[in-house]
């Protein structure tokens, strides 16, 4: 299964027949895609499933309908078990940024991470996911992949968001302000903190 976001509403392309969430249903190879998106875009659909035989060669289909974008980015826990946060764009969300050519996913990760937070003393545990929405740029759809990784860091030190990337806080946030946050947020980012709890 692999589930996309536009506007935080998804696009869930399964090989299962059973719809579970009650979201319109249409079969992959007979939907016309560029109609789905722009009823998501628009708000005349609140998700969809697209049932595909062949998930793997439905996938890589879809993927051609967009400039694919790879990103990484990470869920940082400190000492107190606490997130770090980001407040951008008026929502908040979790440090990522753009593969750069010569890296690694996990050297983007990690880079982003310092470079958005002015963080440092990373240490990265280990891969969690990869999340997918779509957005535009110059009239361009396109399709983010970011690859979240777990990470810890012992620092004390003051942080610093990257005010030219639009960062106006980061921070590291308890449980209960990460509730908070999350209604402030991106559907993709409910993902990641999920992953805290498997």
């Amino acid at each position: 299964m692999y589930k996309v976001f536009i506007n935080d509403k998804p696009i869930i392309l399964t090989d299962s027949l059973q719809n579970q969430n009650e979201l319109p249903f249409f079969i992959y190879k007979d939907v016309v895609l560029d109609e789905v998106f722009h009823k998501l875009e628009v708000g005349l659909l609140a998700g969809a499933y697209l049932y595909a035989l062949d998930i793997e060669t439905s996938w890589n289909d879809f993927r051609t309908y967009f400039k694919v974008v790879v990103a990484g980015g990470g869920l940082v826990l400190n000492a107190k078990n606490e997130v770090l946060f980001i407040y951008r764009g008026g929502k908040w969300d979790l440090p990522k940024g753009r593969i750069e050519e010569g890296e690694s996913i996990e050297e983007t990760a990690v880079r982003e991470v310092e470079e958005e937070c002015g963080i440092s003393n990373l240490t990265l545990d280990r891969f969690l996911l990869k999340t997918h929405h779509v957005f535009y740029q110059n009239k361009v759809r396109k399709l983010k992949e970011t690859y979240w990784y777990l990470m810890h860091s012992n620092t004390e030190q003051e942080l610093t968001p990257q005010e030219e990337e639009g960062i106006t806080i980061a921070e590291f946030k308890q449980k209960s302000e990460i509730t908070i946050a999350l209604e402030n947020s991106y559907a993709n980012i409910q993902l990641v903190i999920d992953q805290l709890d498997t």
